[in-house]
């Protein structure tokens, strides 16, 4: 069944007004006509059963039926601050972190960015919330994740401060990874979680100091060095796994005999 984001204004009365490019797409791309069903989240983690009652190439008017029992966030609030890359490569990592349950991601500026210029150019941001959004109808996400403006540093120390769990991936090291960090935290006590990417030039020594002064975990993600697009999702998948809902849950059969 097709999933379709509305905004809660959008609803009044058990009636979902669609607009913008879902339209042409329903219309046009999936064909859908009335009488068939869809579900329809009300951008605040909400979902409905809905049945198409009117479509027109301005507006697709939707019946909610049934509110349905869903919810397909992670226990953990993960954050993503990535070090703001060349390219296209943002786009990727919107895309990719959206899927594995990321709630947040804020591009960051550190010493060895590259892209500077590209503070400055918030369409840029449009666009990655835009693709955050179709990577939540993809993967099925009760909420779409906000993609903020790049920020500076010292704005980024100061963001972590209400951070539960911080870490921060960094290709120096010693033999401390993931499986260390969980076996040193009460897991129970972690709600919200920061994960710190550097740029494609990686962090300078300074700054890992500034992290450690704040009590962030600096890890290792293995012995080979990963992309700044992808060491992202793989040390947020690494904790979606060990704190999240990632790894599912234990039967009570498998719990009972351990």
């Amino acid at each position: 069944m097709h999933k379709f984001f509305v905004p809660a204004e959008n609803i009044i009365n058990n009636t979902a007004v669609i607009k913008g490019e879902d339209v042409k797409h329903i219309y046009k791309v999936l064909r859908l006509k009335a009488s068939d069903n869809v579900s329809i989240n009300n951008c605040i983690g909400e979902e409905y059963l809905g049945e198409i009652l009117k479509i027109d190439k301005e507006e697709v008017i939707v019946k909610l039926l049934e509110k349905l029992p869903i919810n397909n966030e992670s226990p953990i609030d993960i954050h993503l601050y990535q070090g703001l890359p060349k390219s296209s490569k943002m786009d990727l990592i919107v895309q990719k972190s959206t899927e594995i349950g990321v709630k947040e991601i804020t591009p960051i500026i550190t010493a060895r960015v590259i892209s500077k210029g590209e503070i400055n150019e918030f369409k840029k941001v449009d666009r990655w919330n835009r693709i955050a959004l179709e990577a939540s109808k993809q993967s099925k996400r009760s909420l779409i994740p906000s993609i903020n403006k790049p920020i500076e540093f010292l704005e980024l120390l100061d963001a972590l401060k209400n951070e539960d769990l911080i870490v921060v991936p960094y290709e120096n090291a010693d033999n401390y990874g993931i499986k260390s960090l969980i076996k040193s935290i009460d897991k129970k006590s972690i709600k919200n979680v920061a994960v710190i990417i550097g740029p494609e030039g990686g962090f300078e020594e300074e700054e890992i100091e500034e992290f450690k002064k704040i009590n962030a975990h600096i890890v290792t993600l293995g012995p080979r060095i990963l992309r700044t697009e992808t060491a992202g999702f793989i040390c947020a998948g690494f904790l979606m796994y060990e704190l999240g809902d990632m790894a599912g849950t234990l039967s009570s059969a498998t719990a009972s005999s351990n």
